[in-house]
């Protein structure tokens, strides 16, 4: 089992970085669920086993199967692990993207003009998972040229409340 694993972590490395330039990790976890889904159906085992059938049908039949369902960038990646005879991992590909993505989307990085108390940190923590649903690991970063408030970053959304990002705007509003 460790080394289908093995096998997994390149691919689905590439894909959790992949997923997170082009702002779709929600999308990417929703076709690697489905793969997992597919792999286990029996026609479609046979066909990864069969030595018979060349792996450009089998990625065809694959995409045929997850229909609409699949972005062309993920048209794209069942032919790359058709063609090195890798379907057999997605599961294990999926599961390591979704630790990813968790991961990636429990860090909360806030960027502060001056430092925060341990307190000010524990009471921002407390109402980020709150307000979120879920526990999250707080960084905090120091930053005296955003003038006062706070940014923050939970996965790939930010929060500017940044005193500079409100005279910026004031500033653009003046002009129209």
């Amino acid at each position: 089992m460790s080394e289908k694993f093995t096998i997994a972590r390149p691919y689905a490395l590439a894909v959790f970085k992949q997923a997170q330039q082009d702002n779709s990790l929600q999308l990417w976890s929703r076709m690697l669920a489905l793969t997992t889904e597919v792999i286990k159906n029996p026609i479609m085992s046979k066909a990864l086993g069969s030595p018979l059938i060349h792996w450009t049908k089998v990625a065809e039949l694959f995409i045929d199967v997850v229909g609409a369902d699949f972005s062309e960038a993920g048209r794209n990646f069942i032919r790359l692990l058709s063609m090195n005879n890798r379907l057999e991992v997605l599961p294990e590909i999926a599961e390591l993207f979704d630790k990813n993505k968790a991961e990636f989307e429990s860090r909360v990085k806030v960027i502060c003009a001056y430092p925060i108390s341990a307190e000010q940190k524990q009471l921002l923590m407390r109402t980020l998972e709150k307000r979120l649903g879920r526990a999250i690991n707080i960084m905090v970063q120091v930053d005296q040229d955003i003038i006062g408030g706070a940014i923050i970053h939970i996965g790939d959304v930010v929060i500017d409340g940044s005193l500079r990002a409100g005279l910026t705007q004031m500033a653009e509003e003046l002009r129209h």
